[in-house]
Formats: structure tokens, C-alpha cells, sequence
């Protein structure tokens, strides 16, 4: 089993266009339909993934062996559903969508200070189509998203020249570390950058801590750039409903500066809190808590 993101998801070029064209065509609800199939092939014959989300359930949530195991395929649905939406929302469906929140308002006022901020968010909801609801209640071109090289290149072009462009602006991470002058200016222009908190590349620094009952590994960079900035820090989510809706949730950090694992700690509360709620919404398809080596 993989015991580190290895950096790249899966899934291949011709499929996301068949996939595409069977939602453009028939619409959200036969694409639903269809996942049904292709979620029934991971969960035959993808092991490693499921290894690792049969031990999140089993081991981390405490379900029984069969619960487990059927919300195996619980998970990769949702997982394939919320993939759906994304190009729904940021193509022709996104009428269909509706959207809540809570928190909000932490959001409104650090773009009403102007003074910057970071939100650091994770693999546990869809946070990507954000963009397309928060840009309905302000000018996002403040918001800058942390991201890598991590994925196929030619899925990425194909989705770029499908999706709805955003004003949402992003920063690459690069090796020469030049992105870390890219954050300093857009807090500096009150912006607002936000982190994905739960994942780290090989190679990389990390934070241990405890989560879910079990030691893990997080990145450093966030929380340590977060806590010596001096910047105000919220911990936002975007969650799934039970239906074509989704729920933005935004809290406040309060950790103390120059103390990044007090700040991991309060992020991992909230994550704790979230899954919580929806426990089918944990994307991290690998052995997030090192779980293969354990007795």
C-alpha cells in the first residue's frame, strides 16, 4: 500500500472526455448513474486504495468489518459524485447547485480589512468549486490558491479548456521556492491565500500530531508560514450535501504566533469536527496514518 500521496490522481484522458460527454449530454442525473459502474470497478480491483479507506473507517471511525467494507464503495460514490459536480458547477448545471453557509462572515471581513489572510482547507469535501459561489458575493481575484504540478498534465489542459473561467488565481509550489515571494505579495495586497493542510509531497517537512485516535503526518509549510506572518488564519470547508447542494463553513483560528503545532492542533479539531458530519467525505486514498506498518 502507498504510505505518501504520490502526487497525482488517477484516471486517464479518454475517460475524463467520455465521462464529460455523458454528462453534457444526458445531464447530472445519468452521470450519477453511470458512476455506479465505474465506482464498482475501484472497488474490485483498486487494493491500495481501498485498503486505505477500509483502515480509515475500520481502524480511525471504528466501524464494524462489514460497515467498513461497504462504505468502501460508499466512499468512492461520493467521491465520483463531487468530482460530477465540479465539472457540473463549472460548465452548463451550475443553476442546479445551491449553496449555504456558515461562517461566512469571517470570509466578508478579512476582505473588508484588506490586510491579507490565510485559509488553510484539505482533501475532505470539494473546495474547488468554491470558486464558482464565492465569486457571486465578491471580487475573487483576491483569493489565491496554493497548488502544484501534481496533476496530469493533459487532463489539466482538457479541463481548462472546458470549465468556466474563474477570477480565483493561483500559485504554484516550485522547487526553487520562488512561490513563497508569490504569498508575501498577495497578503501584502490583502489577499487571501489559501493551503490544502493535509497533504505533503515526498521529501517535504512535517508536523506529527495526533488525529482520528492515531499518529499522523502534515505538512510543515502552512502551518509554519501561517503562524510567522502574523496574519489572520481561517479553516474553511466546502462540504456535500445529500443532494445538489453544498455547505461553505469557515472558523477562526486562535493560535498563538511562531507556534505552528498549536495551529495543526486547532486545524485537526476542525477536521475532526467535519468528518463528524460527513464521514464519507475523507478523499486521501493512501495510508494517511501509516497503517500497513503497524502490527
Amino acid at each position: 500500500m502507498a504510505t505518501e500521496w504520490e502526487g497525482k490522481s488517477k484516471g486517464t484522458l479518454l475517460g475524463y472526455k467520455l465521462f464529460i460527454f455523458f454528462l453534457n449530454t444526458f445531464g447530472i442525473g445519468i452521470a450519477y448513474f453511470i458512476l455506479r459502474f465505474l465506482v464498482a470497478y475501484y472497488f474490485l480491483f483498486s487494493y491500495r486504495s481501498s485498503k486505505a479507506i477500509y483502515h480509515y473507517f475500520h481502524k480511525r471511525l471504528k466501524y464494524s468489518v462489514l460497515k467498513s467494507i461497504a462504505h468502501i464503495y460508499k466512499s468512492y460514490f461520493t467521491l465520483g459524485k463531487v468530482l460530477t459536480d465540479r465539472v457540473a458547477i463549472s460548465t452548463k448545471f451550475r443553476d442546479r447547485y445551491s449553496y449555504t453557509h456558515d461562517g461566512i462572515e469571517h470570509i466578508d471581513y478579512l476582505l473588508k480589512q484588506n490586510k491579507g489572510g490565510i485559509l488553510i482547507s484539505g482533501h475532505l469535501g470539494n473546495f474547488e468549486v468554491s470558486q464558482y459561489f464565492l465569486e457571486d458575493r465578491y471580487s475573487i481575484s483576491k483569493i489565491y490558491m496554493v497548488t502544484t504540478h501534481a496533476e496530469h498534465e493533459n487532463i489539466k489542459e482538457y479541463m481548462d479548456g472546458i470549465v468556466a473561467k474563474s477570477s480565483m488565481k493561483f500559485i504554484v509550489v516550485q522547487d526553487d521556492m520562488s512561490h513563497i515571494f508569490e504569498i508575501h505579495s498577495a497578503l501584502d495586497q490583502g489577499g487571501l491565500v489559501v493551503f490544502t493542510g493535509d497533504r505533503y509531497l515526498p521529501g517535504s517537512k512535517v508536523l506529527k500530531e495526533r488525529f482520528l485516535g492515531a499518529e499522523a503526518n502534515f505538512p510543515l509549510g502552512p502551518y509554519l508560514l501561517a503562524t510567522r506572518l502574523k496574519v489572520p488564519v481561517l479553516f474553511v470547508y466546502v462540504m456535500k450535501g445529500p443532494k445538489k447542494e453544498y455547505h461553505l463553513y469557515a472558523r477562526q483560528a486562535v493560535a498563538k504566533a511562531r507556534d505552528p503545532q498549536a495551529l495543526l492542533k486547532e486545524y485537526i479539531l476542525s477536521m475532526e469536527w467535519m468528518l463528524k458530519k460527513y464521514p464519507l467525505q475523507w478523499f486521501n486514498y493512501f495510508d494517511f496514518w501509516k497503517d500497513s506498518r503497524k502490527p
